[in-house]
């Protein structure tokens, strides 16, 4: 194995350490304590996991959760009933609806109805429009956790990104789109791929940086990946094992990327641990936006 293992663990351990520090300091100097409101809808038992691990940071960051679970036959209408409570809430500075949500919802009409100072996912219209036209500093919009987060692990692997080649494999709105923003605005030269691309391993090949994000476990073969390349595995797929036995991949076959690439990120242990972190920092922001306060360096 060649590459350089980029522990996203550590990484985020560093991040939340400086979140929670940061938190102190608001709470201590102007008596602001973050709160972040988590709703879940339903019983999807991997979604309950995340929720419990979201809640779970917010309190070792010293925020204030505010954890709300609904019933699966909530409507549309007393879910955005819901989301509009939270948005006149001064103690909520950032709200998280836990996708999927049932079938008789729409997700894009909650989303929309999140205050975009409140969008700590960073998925409403305006924060979206706000990266697409290259504003995603924090001070005017929040920016989505997951690919926030692989940013900064790819910053840490490769230092200045300016003239690099990017593949981003993947166009959705949660990872692929800002994902692809975030590269363009540190001056990469950006592909988008998807289900319609064309030979997608020459375009791996010619990428110093490769983004994969298509829910399809070890897509993503080694002799894709140029040498040297620096590979952010977004995908976790679970997989069953000749014996019987499930084990979680990425959309990279990581044994054999890594004998190629210079840097490349572990399933799990890299960008997942990111994206909390991300959450963190982005309810820290919102919290001293919305109390008329500076950034926090962060």
């Amino acid at each position: 194995m060649s590459a350089r293992i980029i522990d996203g663990k550590a990484i985020a351990l560093t991040l939340r350490a400086r979140v929670a520090e940061e938190a102190a300091r608001l709470k201590a100097v102007y008596g602001i304590v973050p709160g972040l409101a988590t709703v879940l809808v339903g019983n999807d038992a991997a979604s309950a996991i995340y929720v419990a691990s979201k809640n779970s940071a917010a309190n070792e960051a010293g925020f204030r959760p505010f954890d709300t679970r609904r019933a699966e036959t909530l409507s549309e209408a007393e879910l955005l009933a819901e989301v509009q409570a939270l948005n006149a809430n001064p103690s909520v500075h950032g709200i998280l609806v836990q996708m999927p949500l049932p079938g008789n919802i729409d997700p894009a009409r909650i989303i929309a109805a999140i205050d975009p100072r409140k969008d700590v996912d960073g998925l409403t219209p305006m924060n979206i429009g706000r990266l697409a036209i290259g504003e995603y500093d924090a001070s005017r919009g929040l920016v989505a956790c997951t690919p926030l987060g692989g940013l900064m692990l790819i910053k840490e692997a490769a230092g200045n990104l300016a003239g690099k080649d990017a593949l981003v494999i993947g166009r959705s709105n949660q990872v692929g789109k800002p994902m692809a923003q975030l590269l363009l605005q540190e001056n990469c030269t950006v592909t988008v791929a998807h289900s319609k691309t064309r030979d997608l391993p020459a375009l791996c090949r010619r990428a110093d940086i490769v983004v994969a994000s298509i829910g399809r476990p070890e897509m993503v073969r080694g002799d894709w990946i140029k040498p040297g390349a620096v590979v952010i595995d977004v995908g976790i797929n679970r997989i069953t094992m000749p014996e019987g036995k499930t084990k979680l991949v990425g959309d990279v076959a990581f044994a054999e990327a890594a004998q190629v690439a210079g840097a490349i990120t572990p399933v799990p242990g890299g960008v997942g641990p990111m994206t909390i972190a991300c959450l963190m920092r982005n309810t820290l922001i919102a919290a001293a936006l919305q109390a008329g306060l500076p950034q926090p360096a962060i």
